[in-house]
């Protein structure tokens, strides 16, 4: 990476994802002249810390971004349509955390420990993938190269209320603290059913197919993340009362005959992915959200040859959904430029 200090603007800075940025480009140390923090209206005017100083937030606008060299969007889909082209025009280049740009032919979807050659493809916007895919693919690359290619993916995710940012982590800490108190619920804001003590598969709205738009993202992303057209992906996400960190059950099906040893070998000679895998231990060895929250590695485990597929393993990958899964990502695409 040039070490030559960049001016870097976060959009969204304000949110939990933003927040995490921050701390991924202190603890990283990335090479930063200047940051801009940009908000909405209502958060402009609060200070952040970052590397000792308070930086003032600032409304976003259209003409927010005036010798910025890198934007990092984590505001939502709407916000990044709005203003991610005036940031390109002012010559940034984007990269940036929502769903808008993904599916674009013309914008790479970029996993550096994956396909980081693609990001010398972009035309001044980088899409960072779903998060739930992100961390599928940190386990699964290794076992597609390892074994011939992979055909199609099974997949449950169990997925943490941070992925709905801050509202959803409040949600479930409300409902938590009144259950233990005896009182009534208070009223939901951010999921359809009761989330404390409880799991909800849905995470997106429902398509035309039966699946949600979570779901079929494993399905496209993967394609493209993996330079995989033929890739099918049958997924089933749910909300689970977990405050951080997502975790995929995946059954992988491959080209060529897989075996559990060469998956070990091929995860572990990977970057960004252990496998914790032990099951025949006093005390079973496998890797669970609390054991990849804060850290920036997936952890694998349960890796175990399918008795129903023909060459196909089943595992368990944990990874943490604010970091790896968005935050981390996207600092370390910022790193490749």
């Amino acid at each position: 990476m040039s070490r030559q200090p960049k001016h870097l603007a976060v959009a969204g800075a304000t949110g939990a994802v933003g927040i995490e940025i921050l701390k991924c480009l202190e603890q990283r140390d990335f090479p930063v002249s200047e940051l801009t923090l940009l908000a909405s209206a209502r958060s402009a005017g609060k200070t952040i810390p970052f590397r000792g100083k308070e930086v003032t937030v600032k409304e976003l606008t259209h003409d927010s971004f005036k010798g910025v060299d890198v934007a990092l969007f984590s505001a939502g889909g709407s916000i990044s349509k709005a203003f991610a082209s005036h940031a390109v025009a002012a010559g940034a280049v984007v990269v940036d955390n929502s769903s808008a740009f993904r599916m674009d032919e013309n914008v790479p979807l970029v996993v550096p420990e994956i396909n980081p050659e693609d990001v010398k493809t972009h035309q001044g916007i980088i899409a960072n993938p779903n998060c739930t895919t992100i961390i599928t693919l940190m386990a699964l690359n290794p076992m597609h190269h390892a074994f011939g290619g992979v055909k199609s993916v099974i997949a449950s995710s169990y997925q943490a209320v941070s992925g709905s940012g801050a509202q959803g982590i409040y949600e479930l800490e409300g409902q938590v603290q009144a259950i233990a108190k005896g009182e009534p619920l208070p009223e939901r804001k951010v999921y359809s059913r009761q989330i404390a003590f409880n799991v909800i598969p849905q995470v997106d709205v429902f398509t035309d197919n039966g699946y949600t738009k979570e779901e079929m993202k494993m399905h496209y992303e993967g394609r493209k993340i993996l330079h995989a057209p033929d890739l099918k992906a049958s997924v089933t996400c749910v909300r689970v009362p977990v405050y951080r960190s997502h975790s995929v059950s995946v059954t992988a099906i491959f080209n060529d005959k897989p075996s559990v040893e060469a998956a070990r070998a091929a995860i572990a000679a990977a970057p960004g992915v252990h496998v914790i895998d032990d099951p025949y231990a006093d005390i079973p060895v496998f890797p669970t959200p609390l054991d990849s929250t804060d850290g920036d590695d997936c952890l694998v485990g349960r890796i175990r040859e399918d008795l129903v597929l023909e060459n196909a393993l089943t595992f368990w990958v944990v990874g943490d959904q604010v970091r790896k899964g968005a935050a981390l990502n996207a600092v370390q695409i910022a790193e490749l430029l």
